[in-house]
């Protein structure tokens, strides 16, 4: 009996509640043991002390799958309880996850081993053991183009139009309290320097291609601006703390914001906090754009608090904030609602 579509897609990912247990047993206990143990206790202490010291501007950054694989709600949870105030993501983790999510779709459980051509003639898509449905992500595109047509022409930031994504969701989200609708409603910037790298991509590619046929002007994504954008809040932070899953060009374009800004004339200090959770190797030069400790050579990362996890993100990142949401000094903390610093929004 051949297989459909039906038969894939039928056990939904339920996404963490990471406020529902407390891990602080185990992140104390953890800071007695050795190896990764050890490494996420302390990337867990630097995390909260980064969110209790209230003049350091706080960024998670993110990169990869674990949106999809279940983290989805801790990360989004983090802007709503006020540890984050700036978020530098792929494409993929704000607009084929969250923004999917949020517009009522769903990733599904399913297993690496599958014969992928007939996940192909079934437009499912895999992510490892994860399904997507394709026709889902194509009106993801075209939402995203629908955006894009009802803006006035010109070139944007992809924090710009990141949040007009949020302001679109506030009345047509299916599933509430995204990672992109809350951080439109608590100002906190969103930027995707790989923007169209994503599903974002195809929603206005085709935007694009609609308009120049028709000799009509389009929106765009400028990531000169994004870069420019993201060097002002460095600049204007006392200090600064990152919370890093995975690395990539999120990782490196955030560091690289002290460089930035040291080339505009203002020398800010490095980076005082940053944790990286990552499987990559260091060995090939890479390890998602360097170690911390590779980094501080370059003048963007300070080496006093810095810690690498060499650890699957999914099995650490909800203890982590678990401990976060128990011990950290979120409660107190003024929100900077650092949107508002760019006053030119159309």
């Amino acid at each position: 009996m051949k297989k459909g579509k039906k038969d894939f897609l039928r056990e939904p990912i339920k996404h963490i509640d990471g406020t529902s247990f407390d891990a602080t047993p185990i992140i104390q206990a953890m800071s007695h043991m050795s190896f990764s143990s050890r490494d996420t206790a302390r990337a867990a202490e630097i995390a909260k002390m980064m969110i209790d010291e209230k003049e350091c501007t706080t960024v998670l950054v993110l990169a990869g799958s674990t949106s999809a694989g279940g983290c989805m709600n801790i990360y989004a949870d983090m802007v709503r309880y006020n540890m984050i105030d700036v978020v530098v993501a792929t494409g993929a983790s704000i607009v084929d996850m969250d923004f999917f999510e949020a517009l009522g779709f769903k990733h599904y459980k399913g297993t690496p081993n599958v014969d992928d051509k007939l996940l192909r003639k079934l437009y499912i898509d895999r992510i490892y053991d994860t399904y997507i449905d394709e026709e889902e992500l194509q009106y993801c595109d075209e939402t995203i183009k629908r955006i894009a047509d009802s803006l006035e022409p010109g070139y944007y930031s992809s924090r710009e139009f990141i949040r007009e994504m949020g302001k679109w969701l506030t009345t047509k989200a299916k599933k509430k309290n995204s990672l992109v609708q809350l951080a439109y409603e608590h100002d906190v910037p969103i930027f995707c320097p790989a923007f169209s790298d994503s599903s974002a991509g195809f929603g206005l590619v085709k935007h694009q291609h609609e308009r120049i046929k028709k000799g009509k002007a389009y929106v765009g994504i400028d990531s000169v601006k994004d870069f420019y954008e993201l060097t002002q809040i460095k600049i204007q932070s006392p200090s600064s703390g990152l919370f890093m899953v995975g690395g990539g060009v999120p990782k490196n374009f955030i560091q690289d914001t002290v460089v930035c800004a040291e080339i505009l004339g203002y020398p800010v200090p490095m980076h005082k906090y940053a944790i990286q959770i990552t499987v990559a190797d260091v060995r090939d030069g890479g390890c998602s754009s360097s170690t911390l400790k590779e980094a501080s050579s370059w003048g963007k990362v300070d080496t006093t608090y810095e810690q690498m996890v060499y650890a699957e993100a999914t099995t650490v990142v909800p203890l982590i904030f678990s401990y976060l949401y128990h011990n950290a000094q979120w409660k107190k903390r003024r929100r900077k609602r650092l949107s508002t610093l760019f006053t030119s929004e159309r």
